[in-house]
């Protein structure tokens, strides 16, 4: 039996997206782990470096994140409706495009390296640190890529759990290189990258062999067929993914830009804390939507209309759980997040925590958002997912950006993401009540309306 075909229930569908929200919470740890080595042992100029050139690996991510969960939705789907041998293939050519479209655009990034790092606003005292980091790293993209796939496609197999330890092991790999690289080598920010490449491999080497050689399991490789279609269609649906993430390349080249207008490289250095910290706290609910989209797919393609509304309902009450959860952990850990970062006696500190506590409020409204748009791209709504995407994560969020300096000062700065994120919120919940009765949200049944009356259902 498929473990995506069972009647979950708030603990059990908690405990099935737990592994998610462990292995995005560890792969955000393990990120993180490269700012903290390169700030306590290189300085905050090399960490200001980093969020300098995190753009051009946001990009890659981007087209991944496309891929894995536009594509992982139809996949599950299609499991749910039986088509086992076209899901199989759909997943290997997925997979493959992925990759290919990594390596083109790390190909594209070391050509035209130098132009791209003055574009990026490396200046001259950051510039041989962004050079440094991003022209090892980005070499190794492609491994990135493959990870990102099979950690969505794991969960889409059932097997959350084995993902999970890869990540684990990812991680610690990477945590133990940076100590031996960065802090007893010596490499500097060179050392870090190399130490992050090497964890893609321990994630990304396994499953790949995993994947070819396990044939009973839900999903294997098989000969890949190319159904411009499906590809299409995975594109579209997983395009708020994208959308997210190649906002985020825009708004931190703005944020650095803003920040080094108005409080200088120590600025920079300040923005980097509150969004590596955002990249670990958001983690919590990425992965339980994460999780729980496979689920909601598969529902979806068998058909169950009833179990679709009963996990919409139990998720709807986790992630307002897990909101109050976050938001109040940040509060309370803003400090120790922060000097693990920022040594308490730099000059730096106090402007870094008082931006983060003002970031903070932004966690209040940022897990119904997330939750709201993977939703969509789990019930094959590519379009309105995309939409509360780029209003989050581009929209509002460039306005406030651009506005709120100007009227309030430097706080404008930390206080645009949240702003963005009460906007965002509002019309996330707008769009959930319009399409309450065609993707079942509304408890009364007789308001349903049945799949062929709703062309997103019968996608192929």
């Amino acid at each position: 039996m498929n473990r995506l075909n069972r009647d979950f229930g708030m603990i059990s569908l908690l405990g099935f997206t737990v592994p998610s929200i462990l292995n995005l919470l560890f792969m955000s740890v393990y990120q993180m782990v490269d700012a903290i080595f390169i700030a306590n042992c290189v300085g905050e100029n090399a960490l200001a470096a980093m969020n300098i050139v995190y753009p051009v690996i946001s990009v890659i991510l981007a087209v991944t994140l496309m891929f894995s969960s536009g594509g992982s939705a139809i996949v599950a789907k299609q499991m749910g409706e039986g088509k086992t041998r076209e899901a199989k293939e759909n997943f290997t050519s997925i997979a493959i495009l992925a990759v290919i479209l990594a390596a083109v655009i790390s190909f594209l990034s070391i050509l035209f390296m130098d132009p791209l790092l003055r574009f990026l606003g490396a200046t001259d005292l950051l510039w041989a640190d962004c050079y440094g980091y991003l022209h090892l790293l980005v070499l190794f993209m492609p491994l990135a890529a493959l990870q990102l796939i099979f950690l969505s496609f794991f969960i889409t197999a059932g097997r959350p759990g084995l993902g999970f330890l890869l990540t684990v092991l990812s991680g610690t790999t990477n945590i133990a290189l940076d100590y031996v690289f960065v802090a007893v080598l010596g490499w500097g920010v060179e050392g870090a990258a190399l130490a992050t490449a090497i964890g893609y491999s321990v994630a990304a080497i396994p499953g790949f062999f995993y994947f070819l050689f396990h044939r009973k399991g839900a999903l294997c490789f098989v000969r890949p067929r190319f159904r411009l279609k499906i590809i299409g269609f995975s594109c579209f649906n997983g395009s708020s993914e994208m959308v997210s993430n190649l906002s985020i390349s825009v708004t931190t080249l703005l944020f650095n830009q803003i920040a080094l207008q108005y409080l200088g490289e120590g600025g920079v250095a300040a923005i980097t804390v509150a969004l590596y910290a955002q990249f670990f706290l958001t983690a919590v609910f990425m992965g339980f939507i994460g999780g729980a989209s496979p689920v909601f797919s598969f529902s979806l393609g068998s058909r169950n209309y009833k179990r679709v509304h009963k996990l919409f309902r139990i998720s709807t009450q986790i992630i307002g759980a897990l909101t109050v959860l976050v938001t109040v952990l940040s509060y309370l850990l803003a400090e120790p997040i922060v000097s693990v970062f920022i040594k308490k006696t730099s000059d730096v500190f106090p402007l870094a925590l008082h931006g983060f506590l003002l970031f903070s409020t932004g966690y209040l409204f940022a897990g119904f958002n997330i939750y709201a748009s993977g939703l969509f791209t789990a019930l094959q709504n590519g379009k309105v997912s995309a939409l509360i995407s780029l209003l989050r994560t581009f929209i509002f969020l460039t306005a406030a950006l651009i506005l709120l300096p100007m009227v309030i000062g430097a706080d404008g700065i930390w206080l645009a993401v949240p702003l963005a994120e009460l906007a965002s919120c509002l019309v996330s919940a707008f769009l959930i009540y319009r399409y309450r009765k065609q993707y079942f949200f509304t408890k009364k049944q007789e308001e349903w309306q049945i799949p062929r009356q709703n062309p997103a259902f019968n996608a192929r």
